[in-house]
């Protein structure tokens, strides 16, 4: 296929955004402004993020709100130190196992009162202001309070995610303070309940949760130091991934080959086995365990059981985690400063459960515990669950900052994280079309949750742009070809730093209502 537009490759929307002064990437336009404004009053990068955080919590109540938790990398510029931030909420107190078994549950309903587990967004927001924030916090949230007065006008997906949550939640108490009204895309969306809330969080908060300020976990892959956050998260997968493909010589691979294809989709199989069996709470894995996951030597060891001319089996579809809805934004300032945040609900607008009068729905987390006894992920109360969303942030090969992303989606966010780095680092992509290239997703892996992987190997499912020649090549050794709807591939948002120049580039995903900007 000829590349026929001035951005660059055929599948890219748009040219990467440049600036020198700061940068955000965002899931919307108001939240993007939001974080430009912040940093041009002299706030920091964590302060940007905190106000786009906050209004994306208005904008898309579908896929964040002070109802659920949050991650974070934080780039201290200063001290040439990144931070890692884990304010994921535990389970309730009160709440046991037993409980589970005595009403009669294999697996922890989606929702309802029994997936709630302790919000830690909001918890989260304070940390980050505490440590690195400049500006008051009241003026960070006035811009998510106004336009929650206000009002703003409905984007395309958070009507159509308002359509479906109105069909789903119709029973559910106070269900009409949040969807009462019949709103359109283009028409104006307010909600005062939750302006009156944000504006009173700085008295307020879940007194026995406190965020933990971590150390992320990293690899290296072809010279650039990629790091995550260990578990609770699944930011793990994406460093086994890597760790197993980048024994193979992709400068003699082409993008969206049969080769890329199929070392990549085996490469996950592998490593989310790994993910169902070990990743849980970080207080009831095993010690030792992670280093014993991201090294290079179980790598070699694993990479053995790819075959080139045959799928692997003993791999079971579930469809739980692959509806996790989600933010991610980052930010950058003029002093170097960096943020790569994520932060949601986890299904849709979360669990149905909407306190009395406080405009936001609290999260259904809680789901992704496995009621099997015995293993890593089990339910426990004051337990942290197993968690989907991840932040990530790469360091170069001279040892400064070189990329903070991250891909919303779910189960997806590994294999994301795995494809944005592969399309810079192997295939030479810029970071927009890193970003815009067509993406390939697989479902039928073990779960953490329980659910064990079946024989039939899965189903891989590739977006518009891969090339049929290829697809029946992967079906001649093994691999089941499926179709997804539209929105299971996730949503990107990146900034590459350029330290010879001092230079940000900015990217977002055409697949979200998003916008990348700078000043």
């Amino acid at each position: 296929m000829g590349i026929d537009r001035p951005a660059g490759l055929h599948f890219a929307t748009r040219s990467e955004v440049a600036s020198c002064n700061g940068m955000a990437c965002t899931s919307h336009p108001l939240a993007t402004q939001t974080a430009l404004d912040i940093l041009r009053r002299g706030g920091t990068a964590v302060d940007a993020a905190i106000g786009a955080n906050s209004v994306l919590t208005v904008c898309e109540p579908h896929s964040c709100g002070v109802g659920g938790d949050l991650f974070a990398i934080v780039y201290e510029a200063s001290a040439k130190k990144l931070h890692g931030l884990n304010a994921s909420g535990r389970s309730p107190g009160r709440l046991t196992l037993e409980e589970f078994k005595r009403l009669g549950h294999k697996s922890i309903p989606t929702y309802g009162p029994l997936s709630v587990s302790v919000p830690g967004c909001v918890d989260g927001w304070f940390e980050l202001h505490k440590k690195f924030g400049k500006l008051p916090m009241n003026a960070l949230l006035q811009y998510a309070i106004d336009y929650a007065q206000n009002g703003f006008p409905l984007a395309p997906e958070g009507a159509i995610a308002r359509k479906k949550a109105k069909k789903l939640f119709s029973n559910y108490p106070n269900f009409k303070q949040l969807f009462d009204e019949d709103i359109k895309h283009g028409e104006i969306l307010k909600n005062t309940n939750l302006s009156k809330t944000l504006t009173l969080l700085g008295t307020e908060d879940f007194s026995q949760h406190k965020s933990d300020w971590i150390e992320p976990i990293s690899t290296n892959y072809r010279g650039y130091d990629v790091y995550e956050l260990p578990p609770n998260g699944q930011g793990l997968a994406a460093l086994q991934m890597l760790n197993i493909l980048e024994e193979y010589d992709f400068s003699k691979i082409e993008f969206g080959s049969f080769e890329h294809i199929h070392l990549f989709v085996e490469a996950k199989k592998i490593v989310y086995e790994d993910r169902a069996k070990f990743y849980s709470d970080l207080d009831y894995m095993k010690p030792g365990i992670i280093d014993k996951l991201i090294s290079k030597e179980y790598a070699r060891e694993r990479r053995q059981l790819i075959n080139m001319n045959s799928a692997q089996t003993h791999i079971e579809l579930n469809e739980k985690l692959l509806t996790g809805d989600t933010v991610y934004l980052t930010t950058s300032d003029k002093d170097g400063n960096m943020v790569s945040l994520i932060q949601s609900n986890f299904c849709g607008f979360g669990s149905g459960c909407i306190p009395d009068g406080l405009g936001f729905m609290l999260q259904n987390r809680g789901e992704l515990f496995s009621l099997k006894e015995g293993e890593a992920n089990t339910y426990s109360p004051h337990k942290r669950p197993f968690h989907t969303i991840i932040p990530a942030f790469v360091m170069g090969k001279d040892k400064t900052p070189f990329l903070s992303f991250g891909v919303m989606g779910g189960a997806f966010q590994p294999l994301g994280h795995v494809q944005i780095l592969m399309n810079i680092i192997d295939f030479k992509m810029n970071t927009q079309e890193a970003g815009d290239a067509p993406r390939i997703d697989h479902q039928g892996s073990s779960e953490p949750i329980g659910k064990e992987a079946d024989s039939n190997g899965g189903t891989v499912t590739l977006e518009s742009g891969f090339k049929f020649e290829t697809i029946r090549q992967l079906m001649e050794v093994g691999h089941k070809i499926g179709w997804a709807l539209p929105g299971s591939y996730g949503g990107y948002q990146a900034i590459r730093f350029n330290s010879k120049n001092n230079v940000y580039f900015g990217a977002t995903d055409s697949r979200k209502d998003g916008h990348a900007a700078g000043y």
